[in-house]
């Protein structure tokens, strides 16, 4: 049904009515209509359904004909799209994008993070559907202004939850040393937990944790904890595990790094214990993405998709530092970890963990642009139902950001975090490269 036939009607109650009373009283000031509506739930899809949209939030939702549209409303067409909330990334890094050698890109670019590459990054995510990201590993001042700006509306980019610096017991060299915290000694821990947090980040990261003393871990989980602040942790190897666990992590990040064929069973019943608290973000897809760049599919790096919004330049650089891949350093462990991340990415889900969608976006030949829908793709792939995956874009990180009041959902007093997608997703995830429409805070965006 083509909502141009309908007689416009006026604004009645929906049956998803709002909690936010106020927000019922202002009139519609966009109609989001037709489509079919995943609204973030798991439930049953709305077909030709309307979203009524008030300033920067949503006022009711529902099917066309139960919601009705006041005359004058400004209209999106959804018909033949799949209506969805925007996607989060568990899982980004601004201030990198897709260069394959750290050293030279800081050597470059380091001191243009907050002006030039953070604002590329955060427009690609955008544009790819992603309303909001948590960025794990920046520097504290450039990242703190990159959300200060996009939340303020000067620049385009989702909204962001940010860590700043790595924490962990030494930095691998000296260029890294802004965005990687090497603390010794538990008060050195406190006190540069402390300093980061009062600076505004969301979350602490830690990483090595295998590497640091007791002491330490402990300092900095119980500082982050003390201030409301979420831990998540490096999950590469089984003794950052154990330790995170001992110490009461709030998630863990990665699968594919270590030697271990699986997760063995200590773990595994670790996990099972704590599952209804626990989130992992498994970032499956880099490791599959730069191998298929570097052996499978090199024309993907001929792509101009992945230079929007950059200078000539510095593409051209990117472009430059992929075009040998398979002799990056890291690049001769793939062919012994491939084989065992499905088997490790499904003993996870098996545990009950929450796992999200995250990507690392930024690292070696992961754009930003097209590292979202690669990892949902990548799960359906290993057999994850589509709903699920859904879900682990949209409603569990919203749910791990304590934000689910605001994004994550299409509802009534929610953020207007919207993406029309054409096709299903739920019969094909690969549906997810082809975002139409990102509307952002109420705003059409693209």
């Amino acid at each position: 049904m083509r909502f141009r036939h309908l007689i416009l009607l006026p604004l009645l109650l929906s049956v998803s009515a709002s909690p936010f009373v106020h927000a019922q009283a202002q009139r519609p000031t966009l109609a989001v209509v037709g489509g079919r509506i995943l609204d973030g739930y798991g439930g049953p899809p709305v077909e030709n359904g309307v979203i009524l949209v008030s300033g920067e939030r949503i006022v009711s939702v529902g099917r066309l004909g139960d919601v009705v549209i006041p005359p004058g409303t400004p209209t999106v067409d959804a018909n033949g799209m799949t209506v969805m909330p925007g996607l989060i990334d568990m899982h980004v890094h601004l201030h990198i994008l897709g260069h394959g050698d750290y050293k030279r890109w800081d050597e470059l670019y380091g001191t243009r993070d907050a002006t030039l590459v953070m604002p590329i990054a955060a427009k690609q995510l955008l544009m790819a559907g992603v309303t909001t990201a948590r960025d794990l590993g920046a520097r504290l001042d450039d990242i703190l202004s990159v959300k200060r700006r996009i939340a303020a509306g000067e620049i385009p980019g989702p909204r962001l939850f940010v860590s700043g610096p790595f924490i962990q017991h030494a930095t691998y060299e000296a260029y890294e040393k802004d965005f990687r915290w090497g603390v010794t000694g538990a008060e050195d821990a406190r006190q540069k937990v402390q300093r980061i947090i009062d600076a505004g980040v969301d979350f602490i990261k830690l990483i090595d944790q295998d590497q640091m003393t007791t002491d330490e871990v402990r300092a900095v989980v119980e500082t982050a904890h003390k201030n409301g602040r979420p831990v998540v942790a490096h999950a590469h190897r089984m003794a950052e595990i154990r330790i995170g666990l001992d110490h009461g992590v709030d998630g863990f990040e990665h699968t594919g790094l270590g030697t271990a064929p699986g997760y063995p069973e200590d773990i595994l019943q670790r996990l099972r214990e704590r599952n209804s608290a626990l989130y992992w973000t498994p970032t499956i897809s880099p490791l599959f993405t730069l191998y298929e760049s570097g052996t499978v599919f090199p024309e993907r790096l001929d792509d101009p998709s992945w230079r929007e919004g950059m200078p000539a330049d510095m593409a051209d650089e990117i472009r430059r530092s992929l075009r040998a891949i398979p002799q990056l350093p890291y690049y001769a462990l793939f062919p012994s970890r491939l084989p065992i991340l499905p088997t490790k990415f499904r003993q996870l889900r098996e545990t009950g963990v929450r796992t999200m969608i995250g990507t690392d976006a930024g690292i070696p030949a992961m754009f930003h642009g097209d590292a979202t829908w690669r990892e949902m793709v990548k799960w359906r792939e290993l057999g994850v139902p589509p709903m699920e995956i859904i879900q682990s874009a949209t409603l569990w990180p919203a749910r791990f950001l304590k934000a689910e009041d605001r994004i994550g959902v299409l509802a009534a007093g929610r953020y207007a975090d919207i993406i029309l997608v054409r096709g299903d997703p739920l019969t094909d995830m690969t549906v997810m490269r082809d975002v139409r429409a990102v509307i952002q805070g109420g705003k059409r965006i693209r």
